[in-house]
């Protein structure tokens, strides 16, 4: 096995992915397994390149002190007779050596543009022949990359002016700022078509392969837990531990039916045609993948469901009755789905896999999700799993937690805490279900991998977790005063109102930064040919759609009253996975944008969390 060539800290010369165009970096480290060097520019940006890839700094100042006397610009019009201040005088003549290494060099330089566009255009054909399965191709785009090619295979002398200009694959000496190159569009349409191997995850998360392991237990038990206590007439969280039942009534067959049928009937809504096909971001190797939008119309569509089984006098509040049995199904079922992904992800190609869950170790990539965007088909199951069971399956639970009170209370009608807890978090499924194209931007969808962590949060913890305010008011009622319910309700339509105009300026942004709409907007341009907003909502603070999320669980806590805290464990829980969630943020977007992240915190110096890391 060969060994490593250059060592960690070594400032050599990468060449970028996709031209001929090679520029100082350093060698941060090499992966023995890959055999791929992780080199990183001077503007912050990291790149894991081959060994071909990478060249001493000798070898090209000695390349350049060869060619002083001509250069590349130059020698293609060689063929010129007449003077120029820098052409030698007719006395002088190179010696046979400089003669022949002056032609070696041209004719090399020659060579890699070829290549280069050769792999080009290779690469752009391919992408056409993917266009052609989801849609139909550009044909003016691949008429233009045949006509390139030949050209250059007919006449590489006299064209390779133009295609240097073309595909901006010019020496790094011809610069004047190193930061442009980063900047230009061309180069990194190319970056995005080359497909390259995913490096493998070197900094853990969640306490790494022992965080994981134990997460994989303490989340189901906290689940369980908290449904626990909300039984209790005592809901303290001093009532410790809470009875434990049975453990022959926590499993029904009938129940964990009742759950496979949900939820393959939510996979039905999501098949059917209805909606439009919007394509995602690009992935690592240039695709994009498509996806149907048509979440509210399956949400429309259980609601049609749940109202005619109301009209025959199904009696909903029987998810009430076996809720911890229904808790049990969904859990079961998750883990099931976590082992069957990541056995499926073992037998998936290295560009497919999750940045953050290609680790090599078992515990954690099975946690985090080894394989990114996992389909049986066209079926996504994460994209599925995001917002259909677990999302409109809490709307449903909620529903019959309020069935649940009038019935046991002999109501003619809902409390008015039951009413707000319904309302606002109706409201929030509501909005992601009818914005559903904007988690296509998130990074559940574009970084995580699909596994036990998504899974049991997709499944078990939304639904069950995020329904504990109405759970708690069946068993605890809780009387406010209506001026009480409307300080309540503004607060949540701040939160609202903020969370939403963070989140759409956002998306809009990403998906056109050059819409007319969005001219008001000012933003620092990056290395990766995206832009960080610094007007705005993301220009008053970072993260402000975190605030907003703040804002609305408070509001969706406090009809319960400040009798127990079991309540607002939703929103202690919030708070620390925005914590997580912001820090995780920081730092992929220094490593992701380098300088420009360093701009950006000059001009946005505040932040939800200021103190916390």
């Amino acid at each position: 096995m060969p060994g490593r060539k250059f060592a960690d800290g070594e400032v050599v010369m990468g060449r970028w992915p996709g031209s001929v165009l090679y520029y100082e970096v350093q060698v941060a480290s090499y992966d023995d397994v890959s055999h791929l060097y992780t080199v990183k520019y001077k503007d912050g940006t990291e790149l894991a390149l081959k060994e071909s890839d990478i060249r001493s700094l000798s070898s090209f100042r000695h390349r350049k002190s060869q060619s002083s006397s001509s250069s590349p610009s130059r020698r293609s019009t060689s063929r010129s007779r007449s003077r120029s201040p820098g052409r030698p005088a007719k006395g002088r003549r190179r010696s046979s050596s400089q003669s022949r290494e002056h032609k070696d060099d041209r004719k090399k330089t020659i060579q890699e543009t070829n290549l280069a566009l050769l792999v080009l255009g290779f690469v752009k054909l391919s992408e056409n022949n993917t266009q052609s399965y989801n849609g139909e191709p550009d044909s003016t785009e691949r008429n233009d990359t045949s006509c390139i090619i030949l050209e250059q295979k007919s006449k590489p002398e006299l064209d390779i002016q133009r295609v240097l200009e073309q595909y901006s694959l010019r020496p790094r000496k011809e610069e004047k700022k190193k930061e442009e190159i980063y900047s230009e569009k061309k180069i990194f349409e190319t970056r995005k078509t080359v497909e390259k191997v995913t490096p493998k995850t070197k900094e853990l998360e969640f306490g790494g392969r022992i965080g994981t392991f134990m997460m994989i237990f303490f989340l189901p038990a906290t689940v369980f837990y908290l449904l626990l206590m909300c039984k209790q007439d005592d809901a303290s969280l001093l009532n410790f531990p809470p009875p434990l039942p049975a453990l022959e009534s926590l499993w029904e067959a009938r129940v964990f039916g009742v759950f496979l049928l949900w939820f393959f009937l939510q996979a039905l809504f999501y098949l059917l045609p209805i909606g439009k096909v919007v394509e995602g971001l690009p992935l690592s190797n240039g695709r994009k993948l498509q996806y149907r939008i048509n979440g509210f119309y399956a949400f429309i569509l259980t609601a049609a469901v749940i109202g005619t089984l109301l009209y025959f006098q199904f009696e909903l509040h029987y998810l009430y009755d076996h809720f911890m049995q229904f808790a049990v199904s969904a859990a079961v079922f998750s883990v099931a789905l976590s082992i069957y992904l990541y056995i499926r992800s073992l037998k998936a190609p290295e560009e497919e896999l999750a940045p953050g869950g290609n680790s090599g170790y078992f515990v954690y990539d099975f946690f985090t999700g080894h394989e990114l965007n996992p389909r049986i088909g066209n079926f996504d199951l994460k994209y599925f799993c995001e917002l259909r069971p677990g999302l409109i399956g809490w709307v449903v639970i909620n529903l019959a937690m309020l069935l649940a009170e009038m019935k046991i209370h002999n109501q003619s009608m809902p409390s008015l805490s039951m009413i707000l807890v319904n309302s606002f978090q109706l409201l929030y499924v509501v909005d992601a279900l009818w914005n559903e194209e904007a988690i296509l931007t998130t990074m559940d969808i574009t970084h995580d991998g699909f596994g036990f962590m998504l899974a049991f949060g997709d499944l078990v913890w939304v639904p069950f977790v995020y329904s504990l305010q109405a759970l708690y008011l069946v068993g605890h009622p809780t009387a406010i005063s209506w001026p009480v319910a409307a300080a309540i309700t503004i607060l949540n339509c701040i939160g609202y109102y903020i969370f939403r105009s963070a989140n759409s300026q956002k998306n809009n942004f990403r998906r056109n930064p050059a819409d007319p709409k969005l001219a008001y907007l000012k933003f620092i341009p990056t290395a990766t040919g995206k832009g960080l907003l610094v007007t705005g909502w993301w220009g008053f603070v970072r993260h402000p759609n975190y605030l907003g999320d703040i804002i609305m669980a408070l509001a969706w806590s406090l009809p319960c009253g400040f009798n127990h805290i079991l309540p607002y464990f939703y929103v202690i829980y919030f708070i620390c996975l925005l914590v997580h969630r912001e820090a995780r943020d920081e730092h992929h977007c220094k490593q992701k944008y380098g300088l420009a992240w360093e701009k950006y915190c000059q001009r946005v110096p505040y932040r939800i969390f200021p103190y916390i890391y």
